[in-house]
């Protein structure tokens, strides 16, 4: 399907009121730049939004950034303003020169730009969205939300995942014909990448924008970022965008007082500064920016073609006290409580519009507190998000494995507490880039014990996670074991895989992904309680858990053994829920993982030995810091 060149005007009195209204959710169509013609000559529309400006003109490369003569005429009391300049073209620097109220000018990039100079330039760039010819139709009409599928999610930074040898980043074209092969040979399902939105600063890591309708230019253009989705789409890869709409960077040629006055950002400093973040919260009482937001979230998805949106900083969002419960204080709302209830309303909005236009879009929401209804449908006051990161199990999981092993038994209750709440949201359990940066230490390093020990505990973390309810995602590095931190600047660590034991590492994260792929126990019922079962909630003294995940089939049930100590247990008892052959289908203590060999031997039969509120019960040898996966023999059950 080709992008069609449309005919742009002038934004339409329908067009302004939706806007006005906040329902205008495709504003990129009318605002911005625009290559058109217009009474027969070639050149390009520009409109925006200054409602207090008392000019705004177009300044650019060609008339030496002076934009006094080149203006653009408000459209009544809309505080819109537009105009047609002949003989400008696709490729042309520009930004508006603004006016305020007091008479102070200054130069702004172009909020609904399509293109931006490559950082630290910051003027926005004339471009055209056509002439790319996508080949995704067959990923686009199979795709579905995968509530009963597998989902193995691989997030990464654009710039760092690897670079060329002079240091310089790939191009999202160049990126793609390294990076695809990676994951599909890697087995996972959907790629989510960090914010791709304009931004002035690399170490922002795009979470401080500028651009909310601009993919960086630091890898290339437009139109390579729909090369990359589409490469990935053939390759039957959904791809993620990281999307901002908490907060925005405070740059000059961004935002921040657009037209001289908080038009973005709210009026009051209270409520539009984030606190630690040095960023400013858009004003979701304004009908503009509600109509500027949801056009952003719908623009990624109709002309890029991404598969859905992670949403940042929920939780900033929608508690008015969040950063400030010590520091400033903060003002409740009318009742008196903390909830943001315009930011609540914009949410809910937002994702009612996407679902009408998109029902099977994955809408994600990082929110880390206990807030409830976060997947909730909005129509049930939920948030309406069909995904939610689960913040708490992340940071209780990584709390235990951080514990020495001595520790661990006191612990016991992180790996416990979990399971009570994990059903009450639609849940992806993240291993994100916010653990592995800043000082936290990698995956890897985080695992106490010796050497071979850390890659066993980096084994037994991921089993853990590919096993417990809900979908996955792991920041990219922690598939290999990268040692050092995320650097944030530099490419990943891939000279380690040179060594052996990280290589090994790499082997069981691709034979483990693809486990999982084969076992609709471990995604068919994710989000109900009929697809997890306790056998043994409370040996504390070993550190050892053990449970059932279960399929809509009763012959796909699986017995999860775990032990998170670096000893073995021996002759270890576990319940089964039916009679007949167990065998061992993995363990991450094989030595093609890097592992001591030890092992269950390959067939159990079941004993009428009651067990774990089970009939039948199985002894097993469980390895030191291993996952194993047991499964009954059917004559009918292929060979995985």
């Amino acid at each position: 399907m080709s992008q069609k060149r449309t005919v742009y005007g002038e934004p339409t009195p329908e067009e302004l009121y939706l806007f006005h209204e906040g329902t205008n959710y495709h504003t990129y169509r009318h605002f911005g730049s625009h290559v058109t013609s217009e009474n027969g000559e070639s050149g390009v529309r520009f409109s925006v939004w200054a409602p207090h400006a008392t000019h705004v003109g177009v300044a650019g490369d060609w008339n030496n950034w002076d934009g006094e003569h080149y203006q653009l005429h408000k459209l009544s009391n809309s505080g819109v303003w537009t105009g047609f300049l002949p003989n400008i073209h696709e490729g042309t620097l520009y930004k508006y020169h603004i006016t305020s109220s007091n008479g102070d000018s200054f130069l702004k990039a172009d909020p609904y730009a399509h293109y931006a100079e490559v950082r630290p330039a910051t003027a926005s760039v004339v471009a055209s969205l056509s002439g790319y010819t996508w080949n995704d139709a067959v990923w686009r009409r199979k795709r579905r939300a995968p509530y009963r599928k597998p989902l193995n999610i691989y997030e990464m930074h654009f710039g760092t995942w690897k670079q060329k040898e002079d240091g310089s980043f790939y191009s999202y074209r160049e990126l793609a014909d390294i990076l695809i092969p990676y994951l599909v040979d890697m087995g996972y399902t959907h790629l989510e990448l960090m914010p791709l939105t304009e931004h002035p600063y690399d170490l922002s890591w795009g979470y401080q924008s500028t651009g909310y309708f601009a993919p960086t230019s630091r890898y290339g253009t437009p139109q390579e970022l729909m090369y990359f989705v589409d490469a990935c789409h053939q390759a039957n890869i959904g791809v993620i965008l990281d999307w901002v709409p908490g907060h925005f960077t405070k740059d000059a040629h961004g935002l921040r007082m657009f037209d001289g006055t908080p038009l973005y950002e709210y009026a009051d400093p209270d409520r539009a500064e984030k606190i630690g973040w040095g960023t400013l919260s858009f004003d979701f009482s304004k009908p503009e920016v509600r109509s500027f937001l949801i056009s952003s979230a719908l623009y990624w998805m109709e002309m890029f073609h991404f598969d859905g949106l992670r949403v940042d900083a929920v939780t900033s969002m929608i508690r008015l006290d969040f950063g400030r419960e010590t520091v400033g204080g903060w003002k409740p709302n009318e009742q008196g409580g903390a909830e943001n209830k315009e930011a609540i309303l914009f949410l809910q909005q937002l994702n009612k519009t996407i679902f009408q236009y998109y029902p099977h879009a994955l809408m994600m929401a990082e929110e880390s507190s206990a807030w409830p209804g976060v997947t909730k449908p909005a129509h049930e006051n939920g948030l309406g998000f069909n995904y939610k990161w689960s913040m708490g199990w992340m940071n209780d999981t990584l709390d235990y494995m951080e514990s020495d092993f001595e520790q661990r038994p006191e612990k016991h209750n992180l790996l416990t507490f979990p399971i009570t709440y994990a059903f009450a949201e639609n849940a992806t359990l993240p291993l994100s880039h916010d653990e592995v940066v800043h000082g936290k230490k990698s995956l890897l390093d985080k695992m106490p014990g010796a050497y071979e020990q850390k890659f066993a505990g980096l084994r037994l973390l991921l089993a853990y996670q590919m096993t417990h309810p809900g979908k996955k995602l792991l920041f990219m590095g922690g598939e290999f074991g990268q040692f050092i931190e995320w650097k944030d600047q530099d490419q990943l660590d891939w000279l380690l895989l040179e060594y052996d034991m990280h290589q090994k590492m790499k082997n069981y994260t691709r034979e483990l992904n693809h486990l999982y792929l084969q076992l609709p126990a471990l995604w068919e019922q994710d989000h109900e309680w009929q697809g997890y079962e306790w056998l043994n909630a409370d040996d504390a003294a070993r550190s050892v858990i053990t449970y059932m995940r279960k399929g809509k089939k009763t012959n796909d049930t699986l017995i999860i053994a775990i032990n998170f100590q670096p000893i073995p247990q021996v002759n270890y008892r576990v319940g089964v829920p039916k009679a007949g052959t167990y065998e061992e289908i993995w363990n991450s203590d094989e030595p093609r993982f890097g592992g001591t060999g030890g092992r269950t031997e390959s067939l159990l039969f079941s004993e009428k030995v009651p067990f774990h509120q089970q009939e039948q019960s199985i002894e097993i040898t469980l390895p030191p810091l291993s996952v194993i996966i047991l499964k009954r023999r059917t004559s009918s059950r292929r060979k995985l």
